[in-house]
């Protein structure tokens, strides 16, 4: 496959170049075992090098006319249009993603690269005014420098740009660090992208690595004001106090724990349809996924039955096959992981009432009923097809148990009544939650993020001027100021 025969390797300064590490990291298709790459891992003094390119790029581009930066992200729109297909292929094989997984992250990447397009003449300044007299007050917006960012395996190419692409946009230059399962997507197609559209070097660079090699080299390096992390609250803390304590801004991305609530009045049919879309999409690891379905009891059993019966169609396999909905995990470690939580969750009362199996890499659905309030899997992100039903007498209850988790990312109220709905989404503690749709929405002009442990900052719109720029007062004395002495 092209990609992985042209891209195994790091980017730095605009060069293609073998990582000098003792060790290699072997990207291998995770449903058939295939060996996808085989790339030597950067070393911290890479890291450093990546920066020191990006601060010596960032200068020049900060002062590029915005027209002119926005005509990179055009062409980086058609570069994506043009090989969505090879795309498609290598989101297949290196992160088993189905096809419609990889339709949907390419669809929300293009989107994003057209928001970054408008990005670019985004910021404005403000003139204040100022008790003293003949003072005038700017206030300009500027890019911060110089992004470190930190991406996740479950959507690689979509979650790298999500930070890439706005902060380039806003005037930044960006270091790059993919997910070691995924470092293809979610790292070297990347810098191809720009590369092909004409970012000017230095402007990206793309470090392929592992913490065994670089520890916190990434993050405590004293040229980047800004850390982009997406992944797991877990480790996203771990770079929250890193940062902190370097006194440089982290914007974090973290896990979810999503409740799709369906209520009395709710159309039945649909509602199992969008649960079983939220709960399912891409085998299960994803963020914004529904965790926790929750049911009243007017509903409960209709909605089961039909629940299960879907379920039970699902098609379990090589995610090359468009009829595929569920392919493999990324790992025989976090299969087993799966699989473990189903069989303690059992063995502590819970009912299954569809029991999947581990094959492998690939994870047949699970559907448990009956899991007691105090589970581990109630109070964790599942990473793997596993849906957990629990019913409820009252609304009241019903947002009590939506609000008993510690990350709050996304969520969804289903019913026939919308403002109801929206009545009981105002009193859900989650950052964004959908009225009558599924759980798994995103969409680059509205604000991303979550509460609690699912993370400190917003992404999307204008709050990627927020992440990715500082601002400077400046104010001019058209007169003279008087002094006490």
């Amino acid at each position: 496959m092209s990609f992985f025969a042209e891209l195994d390797q790091q980017y730095i300064d605009g060069e293609w170049r073998p990582g000098s590490g003792s060790w290699d990291i072997i990207v291998f298709n995770p449903y058939n075992g295939e060996k996808l790459a085989s790339i030597a891992v950067a070393t911290a003094d890479e890291v450093d090098q990546a920066y020191q390119a990006a601060e010596r790029a960032q200068a020049t581009w900060a002062e590029t006319n915005p027209y002119a930066r926005r005509q990179v992200f055009e062409r980086a729109l058609r570069v994506v249009e043009d090989r969505e297909e090879e795309i498609t292929e290598a989101i297949i094989a290196e992160l088993g993603g189905t096809r419609l997984k990889a339709a949907f992250e390419l669809r929300l990447a293009k989107e994003l690269l057209r928001e970054a397009v408008q990005l670019t003449l985004r910021p404005e300044g403000r003139i204040l005014p100022s008790p003293v007299d003949g003072t005038e007050n700017r206030v300009h917006r500027a890019p911060v420098g110089v992004v470190g960012v930190i991406s996740p395996f479950t959507f690689p190419f979509l979650l790298s740009l999500k930070s890439v692409a706005p902060a380039l946009a806003l005037g930044n230059a960006v270091v790059l660090k993919p997910h070691q399962n995924t470092p293809i997507c979610g790292g070297s197609l990347v810098a191809k992208v720009f590369e092909d559209a004409g970012l000017p070097a230095g402007l990206l660079n793309v470090v392929i690595t592992d913490i065994a090699e670089i520890d916190d080299a990434l993050i405590e390096h004293p040229i980047p004001k800004v850390i982009s992390f997406s992944g797991s609250d877990r480790v996203g803390r771990h770079v929250a106090v890193v940062c902190a304590k370097n006194l440089k801004r982290s914007v974090l991305d973290l896990g979810g724990n999503s409740a799709l609530i369906v209520l009395a009045d709710a159309d039945v049919d649909y509602a199992v349809h969008a649960a079983v879309f939220s709960r399912f999409a891409h085998q299960g690891p994803v963020r914004m996924a529904a965790n926790r379905i929750l049911l009243d009891r007017a509903v409960e059993k209709e909605f089961t039955e039909k629940f299960v019966a879907k379920v039970r169609t699902l098609t379990v396999g090589d995610p090359a096959d468009p009829k595929t909905v569920i392919g493999p995990l990324i790992s025989s470690q976090q299969a087993d992981a799966v699989g473990a939580l189903v069989d303690e969750t059992v063995a502590a009362g819970a009912t299954a009432l569809v029991r999947g199996t581990v094959d492998g890499n690939l994870v047949s659905p699970t559907v448990l009923t009956g899991v007691a309030v105090d589970s581990p899997a109630l109070t964790q992100e599942i990473l793997g097809p596993v849906a957990i039903l629990l019913p409820f007498d009252s609304e009241d209850e019903a947002i009590r148990i939506a609000n008993d988790t510690r990350c709050a990312l996304s969520g969804a109220i289903h019913t026939g009544d919308i403002e109801r709905g929206v009545r009981v989404a105002r009193r859900i503690n989650t950052g964004m939650i959908h009225v009558n749709d599924g759980t798994g929405r995103d969409e680059p002009i509205v604000p991303f993020g979550g509460e609690k442990h699912s993370g400190a900052d917003w992404l999307n719109a204008e709050s990627m001027v927020d992440a990715f720029t500082t601002q400077k007062w400046i104010s001019v004395q058209y007169g003279r100021s008087s002094f006490p002495f």
